[in-house]
């Protein structure tokens, strides 16, 4: 790890136990423990959702491509989202490392319990910063989805869905999916008011 008062480097990111989620923000290295099952299979439904009709083109436009927990350098911080997502006149091509500095056009954290105050606050900084313009965030515990747009450089709330929901939203309003898809294996929140039971077992 660096050194009290020096910016950590990349070599003190490759340092951490490989057990662990390991990033750089504002010259301090944060790690977190690899997500939950629960946290997992919502966003994997939510690229499964997103992959057919933007990325191949199966019933929407194409012209997106995905990578789920992309290791990206943005300025002085190296970040791993959960998902993000690129024009493809952005990223072109494959880079030949095994991270990129080209910012997304849309990230979307899935928020548990070790990363929830990172994400909604220095994380979504970073974003903005790096002039990302949409970012999602999920709750597979509440069950909600809130997005973002980047307008001057500042995120607007510009929706929030729950489990009753169809979603349409930017910037993938071309097409519809139901919230509730995201959680394959709990019912919906208004079958159990009490969403205690689904903070079991996050982390």
């Amino acid at each position: 790890m660096a050194e009290q008062g020096k910016k950590a480097t990349y070599a003190d990111l490759e340092a951490v136990p490989e057990d662990l989620v390991a990033e750089i923000i504002d010259g301090v290295v944060r790690a977190h423990p690899r997500p939950s099952l629960r946290h997992g299979l919502t966003a994997t439904s939510l690229s499964d959702e997103l992959m057919a009709p933007f990325q191949k083109g199966r019933g929407g436009p194409g012209g997106w491509v995905f990578s789920v927990e992309p290791e990206l350098h943005l300025g002085e911080h190296v970040v791993v989202p959960d998902i993000a997502g690129w024009r493809r006149e952005r990223l072109p091509v494959i880079p030949e490392t095994p991270f990129t500095d080209i910012a997304p056009d849309w990230i979307c954290e899935v928020l548990s319990g070790s990363t929830e105050t990172r994400d909604r606050s220095v994380k979504k900084r970073i974003y903005a910063e790096a002039g990302i313009p949409y970012f999602w965030l999920i709750d597979p515990r509440l069950q909600l989805l809130e997005v973002f747009e980047l307008r001057d450089g500042l995120w607007t709330d510009i929706g929030t869905w729950n489990s009753d929901d169809k979603v349409r939203a930017l910037p993938f309003d071309a097409i519809s999916f139901s919230l509730a898809d995201l959680w394959p294996l709990d019912p919906p929140l208004g079958m159990n008011e009490d969403p205690t039971p689904y903070y079991a077992g996050d982390r």
